[in-house]
């Protein structure tokens, strides 16, 4: 029996404490929270879980091995850091922190002290996008691009920007969905409250081959959208997250080039561009809830002794993209070429 304590119960808490409750493996021990208002509902809800203010008094419970991290990103690399020195596991929020230079340090503590570092990037764990990687990883054909939009009105943070906030979704089921990983990425922002980070953004991310990668965020939308465009050679994907059943669409559609010849005076009309309209179908899924899979596996990858699907290094490749598309904001757009070393496990 795994004994976990989460820290932080604010936004994302409630759901980790709910989740951790129904784990078969694993015991919640404790809720800690600077807020002690929140930290009374806690004890309302479930008088067997203890609650505390002071973080130290969980790193000094040997009950404790585990440490589920869901506090503002500043404080990622700080209680992380401190947890994995007390010899505890940790499972930190996305992103996992707030530069590649503290993701490494978190990173290279864990293989240190053979801890288990999972990132919560939840999207990895639902049956679209694992899904959506058995396709585009089977008889995709070639990639073209990768083209999302992920805008909604609010909630506005003050500590992170919307790229941050939102854009690490799109980054995180890249690095999962995609073989290839990007060189390069360009990103234009603006924040529209004085003093605040950035609140809409685009970033456009480059790799080696041809395919090219597409990403808009927006804090100040009319309406919710979560919907992703992925185009290959053999077929193209919609992935609407807000679909309640048919997340997932695949088309059998694309173009086909011929290889005759080509008449110089009339190119564009003698390529011979053929169009393939085939059917659309919409595979079935696991609906089961993202989190409570990945801490299941949590849970499992610290009794066996194993990785989890995404380990410390998937967290490093993300904050390496979030650290240059901000680079690249405060440049107005100057593409930023990423260091292949740290996006490489």
């Amino acid at each position: 029996m795994i004994g976990i304590a989460v820290v932080g119960y604010g936004y994302w808490g409630p759901n980790l404490v709910r989740n951790i409750m129904d784990l078969p493996d694993a015991r919640l021990v404790y809720v800690c929270d600077l807020a002690v208002d929140k930290l009374s509902g806690v004890k309302a809800r479930y008088p067997g879980v203890e609650v505390t203010t002071d973080f130290d008094e969980i790193l000094r419970d040997p009950r404790v091995q585990a440490v589920a991290i869901a506090t503002p990103v500043s404080s990622h690399f700080k209680l992380a850091l401190k947890a994995m020195m007390a010899g505890k596991h940790v499972f930190v929020e996305k992103p996992m922190a707030a530069s590649v230079e503290e993701a490494r340090r978190m990173v290279d503590e864990a293989n240190r002290r053979g801890l288990v570092l999972a990132v919560d990037h939840t999207f990895v764990h639902t049956g679209a996008v694992r899904k959506m990687r058995d396709i585009v990883q089977s008889d995709f054909g070639d990639m073209y691009y990768y083209d999302s939009v992920r805008v909604n009105l609010g909630l506005f943070q003050r500590d992170v920007s919307v790229v941050w906030d939102l854009a690490v979704h799109d980054l995180a089921i890249m690095d999962y969905v995609l073989a290839e990983k990007p060189v390069a990425v360009s990103a234009t922002g603006i924040g529209h409250i004085s003093g605040q980070p950035e609140n809409i953004a685009y970033l456009t991310l480059f790799f080696e081959s041809k395919l090219i990668a597409h990403v808009h965020v927006n804090w100040l939308a009319p309406v919710k959208i979560r919907r992703t465009l992925v185009g290959g050679s053999a077929r193209m994907i919609v992935y609407d997250d807000l679909e309640p059943s048919e997340k997932i669409k695949v088309y059998d559609k694309g173009i086909t080039l011929n290889d005759g010849p080509v008449n110089a005076a009339d190119e564009a009309y003698q390529m011979m561009v053929g169009y393939r309209i085939g059917d659309m179908h919409a595979p079935q899924l696991d609906m089961r809830e993202a989190l409570a899979t990945e801490l299941r596996e949590f849970v499992q990858s610290i009794q066996d002794h194993t990785q989890p699907t995404v380990d410390g290094m998937a967290g490093v490749r993300v904050v390496s993209i979030l650290e240059a598309a901000t680079q690249s904001i405060t440049q107005r757009g100057r593409i930023i070429e990423l260091e292949q070393s740290r996006l490489i496990a």
